[in-house]
């Protein structure tokens, strides 16, 4: 007890000394103007000087447009006429294999194969596949790249989720966007680096939950910042009553004072990050409410988007907000959109639910590449896993549901120095097994990393004694996709 408590005296006279230091202050000044990220944000341990990639990066951030509950790849983007073919016939044995079915259809004696009610033509010069359903996306075929051999070992909507954003199916992982914060720093001190936007359609929807933005065990200051659409889109940014700025910028000094104290008698980190946090708020007062403000967009853009832009929590305006936050230099925009999960009368559902996004997730490649962002942001857009080739319980040809579908599915990426206009991996003609390229969600993470600049194998951080990553022990960069 007696060593601890000289211990610790050391340390706060260490503490002390280094506080009052003045030799080396101007140099210290100057790198934190030259790195702005210098004293904050990653630490050795992630293998880089925060704020800095490990090369140079092909985007600066990400806008990630998460389909929530699972879209059916069949009646979008992997076109399967043999499915219509063998309509009503069980799926052979030889093709479902051993393949883990979810408790909804483990217990049904027949598999019958349905083939989708959606009609599908080539479209661009890349003559990729479309659904009818995505007349917009059609559009721009020749910007994006879609990967059609995704899989991934969750078979339920929460641990598939939270795979994809932080790596692990369990929680109390960094999600992606705080490895980002972590990693490189915010491009913008007047807002966070990873924000979060939700939507519902109005299909069938799975919960969000605030652990799939959350920091883990990175320090607080990395987590995700919820952007609501109410009058308060950030809780708790404004003055509180009978406060001006003024006094709150004179309170704010002074709780950060009693901290600073704290900190150099505890060296508790998240003292620092508490101090970091409310600084930022203090900021985001300003910057936030002109961001959030759709009102001065030109007429071209609420018509490229739809009307739905003005109408605020849709899709559509999460979409175009991705865009100004993205602009503003927001390294991570997360976009969740519920509705997808179609176990039951999955053709007028999927339709509508279609209809809901496809119109502005084409118009943000649109706006972006015009306004010159889209080489240096990369898109994303897909859900957590796929959609069975038979049907869940009974059917009929115009009235189906479709079970969760580990094994292969679709997404698509675009910007960021990925290929445009291109298919990447193939699914059997069942459409329920990859035979070409197949992608696993770490490969994912390691890709997107590699695009900012970043070795998904040195971006790791201590903890408990173990060295975590995003990709945790396996990740591979799909290099056939990248520019």
């Amino acid at each position: 007890m007696q060593k601890d408590f000289l211990e610790h005296g050391l340390n706060f006279n260490r503490r002390r000394f280094l506080s009052r230091l003045s030799l080396g202050l101007g140099s210290a000044a100057l790198g934190s103007l030259l790195v702005p990220d210098l004293f904050s944000g990653a630490s050795s341990e992630a293998g880089l000087a925060p704020g800095i990639p490990h090369f140079a990066p092909k985007a600066k951030r990400v806008i990630y447009l998460f389909q929530n509950g699972a879209p059916s790849q069949l009646e979008l983007f992997d076109y399967k006429p043999r499915l219509r073919e063998m309509m009503g016939q069980d799926l052979p044995s030889s093709i479902r294999g051993n393949q883990r079915l979810t408790g909804m259809t483990a217990n049904q004696t027949a598999f019958p194969m349905v083939g989708s009610f959606a009609n599908f033509k080539q479209y661009g010069e890349s003559r990729n596949w479309i659904s009818d359903m995505l007349p917009y996306t059609a559009k721009v075929v020749d910007d994006i790249c879609i990967i059609r051999s995704m899989h991934t070992e969750a078979i339920n909507h929460d641990p598939a989720l939270t795979f994809f954003q932080t790596g692990a199916q369990q929680g109390n992982r960094p999600s992606m966007g705080s490895w980002l914060s972590y990693g490189l720093g915010s491009e913008n001190k007047n807002l966070p680096s990873f924000t979060v936007l939700l939507s519902r359609g109005r299909g069938n929807s799975q919960g969000v939950y605030s652990k799939l933005w959350s920091s883990g065990f990175l320090d607080s200051i990395h987590q995700g910042v919820q952007f609501s659409s109410g009058d308060d889109p950030v809780l708790y940014l404004r003055d509180p009553d009978g406060m001006n700025k003024f006094e709150r910028r004179k309170f704010l000094d002074q709780v950060s004072q009693l901290n600073q104290i704290s900190y150099e008698e505890f060296g508790d980190p998240e003292i620092s990050t508490k101090i970091q946090q409310y600084e930022m708020a203090y900021r985001m007062q300003t910057a936030v409410p002109e961001i959030m403000d759709l009102s001065k967009e030109p007429d071209d853009i609420i018509k490229l988007y739809g009307t739905d832009s003005m109408t605020p929590g849709t899709f559509a305006a999460n979409c175009l907000l991705a865009r100004k936050l993205s602009e503003n230099g927001v390294r991570f925009v997360q976009l969740y959109h519920q509705g997808w999960d179609h176990h039951g009368n999955l053709p007028s559902e999927i339709a509508s639910q279609a209809k809901d996004v496809d119109q502005a997730s084409a118009a943000l490649i649109t706006d972006l590449k015009q306004r010159g962002l889209l080489d240096e942001t990369l898109v994303i857009w897909g859900g957590e896993f796929g959609r069975t080739n038979y049907s869940q319980g009974k059917w009929t040809a115009e009235n189906y549901g479709r079970d969760h579908h580990p094994r292969c599915f679709s997404i698509w990426m675009a910007g960021g120095g990925i290929k445009p206009g291109i298919s990447y991996g193939e699914t059997d003609e069942f459409g329920y097994n990859i035979v070409k390229d197949p992608v696993h969600v770490h490969d994912f993470q390691a890709t997107i990393l590699n695009q900012l600049g970043l070795n998904h194998e040195k971006l790791i951080f201590k903890h408990l004694g173990r060295r975590y990553r995003l990709t945790d022990v396996s990740g591979k960069v799909i290099n056939d996709i990248l520019v």
